[in-house]
């Protein structure tokens, strides 16, 4: 291997020629043979291995504990404190002396005298009453066709006339009632006479209307060419009546149970019924249709 070095003769001559006058000479450079070093080989050394040298277990005894007493406290004797009494504190407190109340007088005040209300009447009573009267046409159809002891024509009148009836509903379901029928127009030169008294079972179907029946005892009897009757037996018929009045509110009571259905309160009202005038066997057929105004009181 060569080495390379520079002078410091040349590096010095370099710098002051810079410090001299600013231009740059050319270097001088000085060589020196570098000497080749010989190469000496070196055996390489072994390393050595350490080794620690083997331990032996020794065995230490534990240290016992030895339990030292504490040394003896001395007691101390301290006195009590003696406390200092200090007396409270009184306040003064104002009492304001008492005001002595002057009796004032009562004042009267002319008042007039309230008179006691007057008594609450006891509730009259109202009177329901059931009694009606009814007055109208009646159509009577006279058959004489049967066999009866007394002779006669067979031949079917049909005459008309007036209806009249009283009666008293006991309640809504019960009643009785009289009516008579007398029929003055005759077709055939027969007319009817006829009065019952009959007993009248009700149903009221609404607050104006109710349909009712007829059961009871009758007197019939006819006159003209045709066959005569006089009889005295069972008589029926069925019908309905409807009140044309509008319930009004009373104060009071009633006297009986009111029924409130079918209305027997007061007022008008119409009518239409059938009646089997004679109800006995080898009798003739005497029917009647009926139709009329009726009043409630």
């Amino acid at each position: 291997m060569k080495r390379i070095s520079i002078s410091l003769v040349s590096l010095l001559a370099i710098s002051s020629g810079l410090y001299a006058g600013g231009t740059f000479p050319e270097p001088v450079y000085v060589t020196e043979d570098v000497v080749q070093a010989e190469e000496v080989v070196v055996a390489p050394v072994k390393e050595e291995v350490y080794v620690p040298p083997p331990v032996k277990e020794v065995y230490v005894e534990p240290e016992k504990e030895v339990y030292v007493a504490p040394p003896p406290v001395e007691e101390v004797y301290v006195a009590p404190v003696e406390e200092e009494y200090i007396p409270p504190v009184v306040e003064e407190v104002y009492v304001t002396p008492p005001v002595k109340e002057i009796p004032i007088p009562p004042v009267v005040v002319a008042t007039h005298p309230v008179p006691p209300p007057p008594p609450t009447p006891a509730p009259k009573d109202i009177v329901a009453n059931g009694l009606y009267v009814g007055l109208g046409l009646s159509t009577a159809r006279f058959d004489p066709s049967c066999k009866c002891p007394t002779g006669g024509s067979s031949t079917t009148d049909k005459t008309a006339g007036v209806v009249g009836r009283i009666g008293y509903d006991i309640n809504k379901y019960i009643g009785i009632e009289a009516r008579g029928i007398k029929t003055n127009w005759k077709s055939d030169g027969g007319k009817v006479e006829h009065v019952g008294i009959f007993l009248k079972p009700m149903i009221p179907i609404s607050n104006q209307a109710n349909v009712y029946g007829l059961a009871g005892y009758a007197k019939t009897k006819t006159k003209g060419k045709l066959q005569k009757v006089d009889a005295k037996t069972l008589a029926w018929g069925a019908g309905i009546e409807y009140d044309l009045s509008a319930d009004k509110a009373k104060n009071g009571r009633y006297n009986r149970v009111f029924d409130g259905a079918g209305d027997q309160e007061g007022g008008l009202g119409v009518f239409a019924d059938y009646e089997r005038l004679i109800q006995k066997s080898d009798s003739p057929d005497l029917d009647t249709v009926n139709v009329g105004v009726t009043y409630d009181f």
